[in-house]
């Protein structure tokens, strides 16, 4: 089944891959799916690593995507972090990156699944997300620093759930949408919020409280399109 995407959203998605296909990974797929894959692909990038030179270059130069009448937050949001990337400096953004998420102790940031829903790093939401990517045939890759709740990680994941392809060494089948709203609603609608906003509100975020608001503008746009589709399933 083809995902319910309202008329809005889907205007939405449309004009997402037109502004990230030079980002994402090339798959046949619908456009919605396309332009899922492709701004879940961005949103991973940017929460696992700062963004090099050429990345901000390319961010620098994307098209606007149009909410077509929709809700805006997606549309300004990628405004915003669009222009950022054509005036901020790599170095600059590495050296906040490394402020907010990168420390000899604990960092300011640890963007964890576990450790808010449970309140402890490692936790039994870790082991539940696991046994999930087992079932995919997903598995983390060998000196990978970050663990698989990482919010990063987990938007790599939708992608590679909405996309297939490889992970971990592995070639992963696409899945469905009803696999994919289950995975969404269990190990990322319960906590991104949070999470998101401590990022935005963080004393050395920058060029970072944009990268939130583009991330929870798309993941806002994936909640509502699963309750949709959720509908038209009723």
């Amino acid at each position: 089944m083809q995902p319910a995407f309202s008329e809005n959203l889907s205007h939405q998605v449309n004009d997402a891959a037109r502004a990230a296909s030079s980002i994402g990974v090339a798959l046949p797929l619908s456009s919605e799916d396309q332009a899922r894959a492709d701004l879940y692909a961005l949103a991973a990038r940017l929460l696992l690593a700062p963004p090099g030179a050429a990345l901000l270059a390319q961010l620098g130069a994307a098209d606007p995507i149009l909410a077509e009448g929709g809700d805006p937050a997606l549309e300004r949001a990628w405004e915003k972090l669009v222009l950022a990337s054509s005036v901020m400096d790599a170095d600059a953004v590495a050296a906040e990156f490394d402020a907010l998420f990168v420390s000899d102790g604990t960092p300011k940031l640890n963007p964890y699944g576990s450790l808010y829903i449970a309140g402890f790093m490692n936790d039994s939401p870790l082991a539940e997300l696991r046994g999930d990517l087992a079932r995919f045939g997903i598995k983390r890759m060998r000196g990978v620093g970050e663990f698989e709740d990482h919010l990063g990680a987990l938007c790599e994941t939708m992608r590679v759930l909405i996309a297939g392809g490889p992970a971990g060494g592995h070639m992963i089948a696409r899945r469905s949408h009803a696999e994919q709203q289950a995975f969404f609603e269990a190990r990322i609608a319960p906590w991104y919020e949070r999470c998101l906003d401590d990022i935005a509100e963080a004393a050395d975020a920058n060029y970072y409280c944009l990268v939130a608001a583009f991330v929870g503008a798309l993941l806002e746009i994936e909640a509502d399109a699963f309750v949709v589709e959720e509908g038209f399933d009723d």
